[in-house]
């Protein structure tokens, strides 16, 4: 990773959203962490403007809109379809509830079968937002976990 290919600032534009509840606003808080504290992040195509990058995720309507300022003060809006990640965020939550219930309360065994399930869950969120940027970012598998998380945390009610 070069100094360059990577996002230094990152927010969530909330106007317009409920509240999150204080679990939902910690787990944005962790994610927002651990995304600035490793990151790889370019705009594409080659040539496109180089960062570090201020990025905001804001909802918009139907979309998600990534506003992406680069070294240069450049703006770029990327911006895909919630639709695509709404079941996905809530299937998500679903498993993350279940696996913290089965802390309290289930066998280890229990508690690494859903962990197993919520990785994958995970996992495949990560590759379907990294899909859906390829034509306009080029972000590793660890950035877009990150990034996963937060478009979750936009629907997560808590």
């Amino acid at each position: 990773m070069t100094e360059t290919a990577r996002i230094a600032h990152f927010s969530i534009d909330e106007t317009g959203l409920p509240a999150p509840s204080p679990e939902a606003e910690q787990e944005r808080n962790i994610a927002i962490f651990d995304l600035l504290d490793v990151n790889s992040f370019r705009l594409l195509p080659e040539g496109a403007p180089e960062g570090p990058y201020t990025v905001i995720l804001a909802p918009r309507d139907r979309h998600l809109a990534f506003l992406v300022t680069a070294a240069d003060d450049s703006e770029t809006e990327i911006a895909i379809p919630f639709s695509a990640f709404r079941k996905r965020a809530r299937s998500y939550f679903a498993i993350c509830e279940s696996y913290f219930e089965a802390v309290r309360r289930h066998s280890p065994d229990e508690i690494a079968r859903l962990d197993e399930h919520r990785k994958s869950q995970h996992n495949e969120g990560a590759d379907a937002l990294r899909e859906r940027l390829a034509d306009h970012a080029a972000l590793d598998d660890h950035t877009a976990r990150r990034l996963f998380t937060l478009v979750c945390s936009l629907s997560y009610r808590g």
